[in-house]
Parts: C-alpha cells; structure tokens; sequence
C-alpha cells in the first residue's frame, strides 16, 4: 500500500495534469463552437465574463464564505488555547498567524480560507472545539494551515473559474442554438448539422466533465492537507483519530450548502455515502476509509 508520502506526491502531479485537462477542455469546446457560428465572440465574452467573477472571487470569496456561516471573529482571550494551537503550528509551519473564526454550529468541522498567506483565515465550529481532545484539534488545524501554505485556495479558485467559463459557454451555446436553430438549419449543410448535434452534445456534457474534474482536485487537495498536516504534527494518528470522530457524528450543520461544501476538512452533509464507484465521482471529499488508510499508512 502507498504510504502518505508517496500518495502526496503522487497528487501533486494529478492535480496538475487535471488542470491541464481543464484548459484543453475549455479551448476544445471554444474552438468547436466558434466553428459551429463561425464566430469567436462567445468564447471571448465568456473569458472576460469569468476574469471579473475570478477577480471578484480571489477579493471578496472569503468574506462570502465567512458571512454565509456566520462565523464570529476571535481574539486570544476569547479562546485560549485554540489561539495557542494555531499559534505553535504556524510557527512550525513557519506561516503568518492568520484569523481564527468560530462557527455557531454544533457539528464538528473546521475549514481555511483568504486569498494568500497573508490574509488567512481558519475557522472552526463551535461542536469541534467541544467534542475533540487536543491532539486531535491539533491534527484539524494542522490540515487546514496545510491547505494555506500549498495555495489550495488560489487553486481552487483558478478551477472552480475554469469550471465557470465552460459552464457559461455551453449555456451560451444551448440558448443560441434554441434561438436560431431554424434559420441555421436551412442554411447549413449536412456536415454543418453534425458539428450543430456535436456541439449540443458538447454544451450538455462538458459541465459535467468539468464538474468531475473539479471534484476530483477537491479530493486530491484532501489527501494532501492530510498528508502535509501530519507530517506538521508528526502525529498522524491525532488527524485520524479526528476524522473518525467528525465523520462519525450524525450532527447536520444548518448553514452548509453545496458552493462552500467543498473547504470544510470533512463534508457538512450527514448521512450515508453510497461506496458505489458512480457515486463517488460525485463526492466533495475522499471516503473517509482511504483517508485514514493514507494516515494510519505513513507509519509503515
């Protein structure tokens, strides 16, 4: 079985051959519809449409995510010792110290955000700060300093833009093509009406290829911060331990929602996961099996 370290590494390259998949999907689908109307003004509408909701989204995402979970702004004398946690692991992680937020939510689950080390935010609930002994607190933070110091959030940002503008470009497509469909049909030969039903075909399946792709980075970003923030503590077990415990909790969070699912250390939404492999496609985050699996594997 692949150890931690071989698992981290091994993410590092897929996370970014993914991306790579990403832009050969987004110039495929752009050059296949600018064919189709002869035109390339809805690829060049959909990138500058996607460059301000990024800009937007690298300023302001933060705030959004922190006000959507009505997270509380702490300062040391209201928590001392999770200041003291996320203090000493900053200093061995050698990070900036970074805003620590509590969430009124009886759930235990914890997630970073911020646009760059230096405007980083950890935020915690107020179930994991009760239900977590030390060295398991130590393990969540130290995953969620992991997601910082590896960029995670100006990757996912970058993917869930690249995932927008396909998303935007086959919807383009869609209502164009609905709009004008007759003309373009008399006028169009029999080999123009291919590319026509490739193109519909392209329009309905690219968003979810592009959805897909964007889960699996989420995954693979998990399996890093676990790996990064237990070779931070030098206690996989203490992480591992945590998850158990997160994942074993039935509490639903009553402010979580399908946009921010995704940053939290483990997924907001209870209930039993199908281990059917269609199914899984479809997750925000690795079963909790592998996860431990990869921990519990670094000791080997």
């Amino acid at each position: 079985m692949a150890t931690l370290y071989q698992t981290a590494d091994s993410n590092i390259r897929k996370t970014y051959l993914l991306v790579g998949a990403f832009l050969v999907l987004i110039i495929g689908i752009g050059f296949l519809f600018s064919e189709i109307w002869q035109s390339p003004n809805i690829l060049y509408f959909a990138i500058i449409f996607s460059v301000l909701t990024s800009f937007f989204s690298y300023w302001y995402s933060d705030r959004v995510v922190l006000f959507s979970t009505r997270a509380c702004l702490i300062k040391k004398g209201d928590n001392p010792e999770l200041y003291r946690v996320v203090e000493n692991l900053c200093i061995t992680a050698g990070l900036p110290f970074p805003k620590v937020y509590i969430i009124p939510e009886s759930q235990p689950n914890a997630f970073a955000t911020g646009r760059n080390v230096k405007h980083a935010v950890v935020a915690v609930t107020q179930g994991l700060l009760d239900r977590l002994e030390k060295a398991e607190l130590e393990g969540v933070i130290a995953h969620e300093l992991s997601h910082i110091k590896n960029k995670d959030m100006l990757l996912q940002t970058m993917v869930v833009v690249l995932v927008g503008v396909i998303a935007l470009l086959a919807n383009l497509f869609l209502r164009f093509s609905f709009l004008s469909g007759k003309g373009n049909s008399n006028r169009r030969s029999n080999s123009g009406g291919i590319l026509m039903l490739l193109g519909l075909v392209a329009a309905i399946l690219a968003p979810i290829a592009a959805t897909l792709l964007k889960l699996s980075i989420s995954r693979k970003r998990e399996f890093l911060a676990d790996a990064s923030g237990a070779l931070l503590t030098r206690y996989p077990e203490g992480l591992a331990m945590a998850l158990e415990k997160i994942s074993a909790d039935p509490t639903s969070m009553f402010r979580a929602s399908n946009s921010t699912a995704h940053l939290f250390i483990s997924s907001p939404f209870k209930g039993g996961q199908s281990k059917n492999w269609f199914t899984k496609l479809f997750l925000t985050h690795p079963p909790i099996e592998e996860r431990l699996a990869a921990l519990r594997g670094m000791r080997s």
